[in-house]
């Protein structure tokens, strides 16, 4: 049977779609096929649909998705009676359900809708629905007082309307009070009550919205600067010097457009950082002149300046009337969002409740999604040497926001800040340190002159050394530090892990449990419904026995640290003792070595990949093997078809690569291909986080005391 879940409410402004999306983003986790059905939409874009089925890559058919639209339900109800909508609705209901695990049932919204007792609609079609409620509680501009009445009222509701209760989620409560309610809310329901505080970022309109509504022109800006959000208005008529007072990280400066010198003077203070602002809004349908414009463009590139032709003051009452909306193109306030909800919600005790059934299959999203939990659980902190790049910094903003890890960006913090600010990218309280002036250069020059005295190196030539990125980054992770470094995404693969060998070096211990004698690599290949561990495709090009051994023993090892059942295929272009010659008899002998130093693992080599991953293959070829058709980590014999192999399946067949990550070292150090997106560097950073969770216990984070 279908387990379904119905986010709904009591009244509008409740703010619901965090939770909706939070939701979905907990079934995704879990379960391979989720569908959406929302019982009743009013006309146009379906703004929070359109974000879960771009977000989640949802193959719905978006007119499965719908019941009917509130006049056509309006029109039902009038003439045929409430059964007989409730009916209708029970029947669409199905025609998804039938397809889908799990359902998340979208509520009504409580908003213009003709409804006339819209809380027992919802409890009733959930009931009918056979499913559970989440019921949700707008807490904005609410006393504490007011927000515990309300939300155990609303329990009562439902509950007393014969639904199954789940959890209540009183949202968008002031900060101050959150820890008061949710304490309070603990000791009254039967159920249990998350509280989610306000979170201004997500009310917050973003310059795109702003222009789409008030019918802005842009003058100046490029479709990072229109993304951000903006936090504040600030009114500009004043002097230069009382405006720059008044200005607030994120604010929108808005004043008459032939007062040039408060564009400039804004702009110039956005490109110094001090502070960033959201933009520019010009009103009186004022332009500034074509040398002012192209001193703003080269002051604060990126930095939108919009032009309206309405009055201040009308201009003012239609901005104080916008409000941020989660949509497919506000992909930073879904992250904020989620975040916020993973912060304050028991996931993993909601998941017990909704009682999602667990898919056997693991699809990429799936696995991503399981990395950021993992990496959530036990936060480390992750050193990125490469802080002015463009995609590392949106890469470190995902991941502040969905709270994944700490993060320590190397470089000039004036130009990381400043790069942070055209991007729109609020770092926060993100440590930034600059090797060329850090404290800590002298130290770390004496303590790399020693570990390489025997190569000749005195302070002096470390001295200059270690300034580079990734030397220092490698240098905070040997210290205690941080608990791990990526670097690679403008660095090559040895400027990336030449320090690692030098600094880090590998487990001690080479051929004994425990200890490796070469340093490895992994990809994990995510197909669309399982997920390979392909090594070593990165850093050995021609492994002996001893050495293949040792990368099977640690692949396996990385393979179980997530969640991948290791059984290893030795692979080869011969199948069992089919062959022979000295590529086959290497891998014969590096399979006999694994299985005499790990019996516990199963293994079988030499075999050809196609009797590894397809049963009827290996039922052929291998009869009776617990290994083949069903390998989940392969091995290749040598660098040239491992790094072939890998680029031909994520080419051919779709498959996500993430990796390589490196496996051997005595703390995680990880490389990323310089054409790496932005969801890679999240999942390598999410990787090496959870590496760091077993390869040490969390340091003191001395680097915040310099």
């Amino acid at each position: 049977m279908t387990r379904s879940v119905y986010v709904t409410g009591i009244d509008r402004g409740d703010g619901r779609q965090v939770v909706e999306l939070g939701i979905m983003e907990l079934l995704t986790r879990h379960v391979d096929r989720v569908g959406v059905f929302r019982p009743l939409v009013h006309d146009g874009p379906d703004r929070l649909f359109e974000l879960l089925r771009a977000r989640y890559r949802l193959a719905q058919d978006p007119a499965t998705v719908y019941g009917m639209d509130y006049a056509e339900a309006s029109a039902l109800q009038a003439e045929r009676g409430t059964d007989e909508l409730v009916s209708t609705l029970v029947d669409r209901f199905h025609l998804v359900a039938r397809d889908y695990d799990v359902v998340l049932v979208l509520g009504t919204d409580f908003a213009h809708t003709q409804l006339p007792d819209e809380l027992a609609m919802n409890a009733r079609l959930a009931n009918e629905f056979a499913a559970s409620v989440i019921p949700v509680v707008g807490g904005r501009k609410q006393s504490a007082e007011a927000v515990l009445a309300e939300t155990r009222n609303a329990y009562r509701a439902y509950d007393g309307l014969g639904c199954d209760v789940l959890a209540m989620v009183a949202n968008r409560v002031a900060r101050e009070d959150r820890d008061h309610i949710a304490e309070r809310l603990a000791d009254r329901l039967p159920v249990p009550c998350f509280v989610l505080p306000d979170e201004p970022a997500l009310s917050a309109p973003t310059v795109a919205q702003i222009t789409q509504a008030l019918d802005a022109k842009v003058l100046l800006g490029d479709d990072s600067g229109l993304a951000r959000d903006a936090l504040d208005f600030v009114f500009g008529g004043a002097m230069l010097p009382n405006l720059l007072n008044a200005l607030t990280p994120g604010c929108m400066v808005v004043t008459p457009g032939d007062r040039a010198d408060l564009v400039v003077g804004a702009l110039a203070a956005h490109s110094a950082g001090t502070p960033p602002i959201a933009g520019v809004l010009l009103t009186l349908d004022e332009r500034p002149s074509d040398p002012v414009l192209t001193l703003a463009a080269r002051l604060a590139p990126g930095t939108p300046v919009l032009s309206v032709s309405g009055l201040s003051f009308p201009t003012a009452e239609q901005l104080f009337a916008l409000e941020g909306k989660l949509n497919a193109a506000t992909p930073r306030k879904a992250e904020t969002a989620l975040g916020l909800f993973e912060r304050h919600v028991d996931t993993g005790d909601l998941l017990k409740r909704v009682s999602a059934p667990s898919s056997d299959r693991v699809t990429p999203m799936m696995f991503e999604h399981k990395l950021l939990e993992q990496a959530r659980l036990d936060k480390r902190r992750v050193v990125l040497p490469e802080g002015t790049e463009e995609r590392v910094l949106h890469a470190a903003e995902v991941l502040l926001r969905r709270g994944v890890c700490d993060l320590t960006l190397l470089g000039p913090e004036d130009q990381i800040r400043k790069k942070a600010a055209d991007l729109g990218i609020d770092l926060g309280d993100t440590q930034i340190v600059d090797p060329a002036v850090s404290d800590l250069r002298d130290a770390f020059a004496e303590r790399y002159a020693k570990l390489r005295a025997h190569k000749g190196v005195t302070v002096e030539l470390a001295y200059d050394v270690v300034s580079d990125v990734n030397y220092f980054g490698t240098l905070m992770v040997q210290e205690g530090l941080a608990d791990g470094m990526v670097s690679g995404s403008v660095h090559s693969t040895a400027a990336t892990i030449r320090p690692a060998f030098e600094i880090i070096r590998t487990r001690p211990g080479g051929a004994a449990p425990g200890g490796v004698s070469i340093v490895s690599s992994v990809f994990f290949m995510c197909l669309a419904d399982r997920v390979l561990v392909y090594g070593d495709c990165a850093v050995n090009p021609d492994p002996d026995a001893e050495q293949l051994a040792d990368i099977a023993i640690q692949s396996a090892a990385t393979a179980e640290q997530f969640g991948v059942e290791p059984r290893i295929a030795m692979l080869s272009y011969s199948t069992g003792n089919s062959g022979s010659g000295r590529d086959v008899d290497k891998v014969r002998e590096a399979t006999e070595l694994v299985r005499l130093r790990r019996p516990d693992l199963k293994i079988e080599g030499p075999i050809q990949y196609d009797a590894a991953v397809e049963p009827t293959v290996a039922a052929t070829k291998l009869p009776g093997s617990e290994v083949a058709g069903q390998a989940t980590v392969l091995i290749f014999p040598d660098l040239n078809t491992g790094n072939n192999t890998y680029k031909a399946v994520q080419r051919s067949a779709g498959a996500i690569a993430v990796g390589p990550v490196l496996q051997g070292l005595r703390k995680p150090v990880n490389d990323l291909s310089r054409g790496a997106l932005v969801q890679d560097i999240v999942n390598t950073v999410a990787i090496t986080a959870i590496q760091a969770q077993t390869a040490t216990p969390s340091p003191t984070d001395k680097a915040t005391q310099q």
